[in-house]
């Protein structure tokens, strides 16, 4: 799809998890900004309707399905490019807030799949065209729920924790290449299927989360600190960036009008 590094404006940028909120958000942002964006998700309905919306407002956009825990499917994906400019790892998801005690291992294990594993898929698969590009970026979306702790967290904390320690570690690992590793770490972010997912669909859960909080995140709030970061000149490395809602003062003191 590249046949040599090209100028940022021109370069494509894979966004993983593309099909709603905060993924969602990132394709329309880095597309405004001049990126050729690859949106991949297994809801393949949902990312040929955002690329066709994309391509309507005068922007470049395609859409790919993928499940970045099948890793053949993401080694075939790579197949595609020669070399990528940016690859956003935002796939990824809570399951459930029970305690360690009784927490089911399937969620854990689906977490963990998702979020570490499949970023780990992805990094590993395009990595070489990142590199190839002369200028690329690896974003990891993370959560401060990879910083800190809190009851009824442990798994989903686990998992982001997991992601934390990759985009750290990878950094101290390929520092002298030319390729930038970015973790954002947002905290309280209300998209329309974060909690609902993360409650099996039980509504009134997912709503509580967000009780009395005036103004939690969007995902256009995280989007645009994406695209900011990605968008720095070529030497400046935002390592990381914690991003929370004014009312948030960490995971487990949020101020509520109630």
């Amino acid at each position: 799809m590249a046949t040599a590094a090209q100028p940022a404006a021109s370069r494509i940028a894979v966004v993983t998890g593309a099909s709603s909120g905060i993924g969602a958000a990132t394709a329309r942002q880095l597309a405004a900004a001049g990126y050729r964006v690859v949106l991949t998700a297994r809801r393949k309905d949902r990312i040929e309707a955002l690329a066709e919306e994309i391509n309507a407002a005068g922007h470049q956009a395609m859409a790919y399905a993928l499940d970045v825990t099948d890793r053949a499917a993401v080694d075939e994906f790579a197949t595609a490019f020669q070399t990528i400019g940016v690859l956003v790892n935002n796939a990824g998801g809570a399951l459930g807030a029970d305690p360690v005690a009784t927490g089911d291992p399937a969620d854990w294990r689906q977490m963990y799949e998702t979020n570490v594993i499949g970023t780990l898929n992805l990094t590993q698969a395009l990595l070489p065209k990142l590199v190839a590009s002369g200028d690329g970026t690896v974003v990891v979306v993370s959560s401060t729920a990879g910083h800190g702790t809190y009851e009824g967290g442990a798994g989903y904390v686990a998992a982001k924790h997991g992601a934390h320690v990759l985009a750290e570690t990878l950094r101290l690992e390929i520092v002298g290449q030319p390729v930038r590793v970015i973790e954002i770490a947002p905290g309280m972010v209300k998209t329309d299927e974060f909690a609902l997912t993360r409650f099996s669909g039980d509504r009134e859960k997912a709503e509580k989360v967000y009780e009395g909080v005036a103004d939690p995140l969007t995902a256009d709030d995280v989007a645009e600190t994406i695209t900011w970061a990605v968008t720095r000149p070529s030497h400046v490395n935002v390592d990381l960036l914690i991003l929370r809602p004014r009312a948030q003062a960490s995971n487990t003191k949020v101020h509520r009008d109630l």
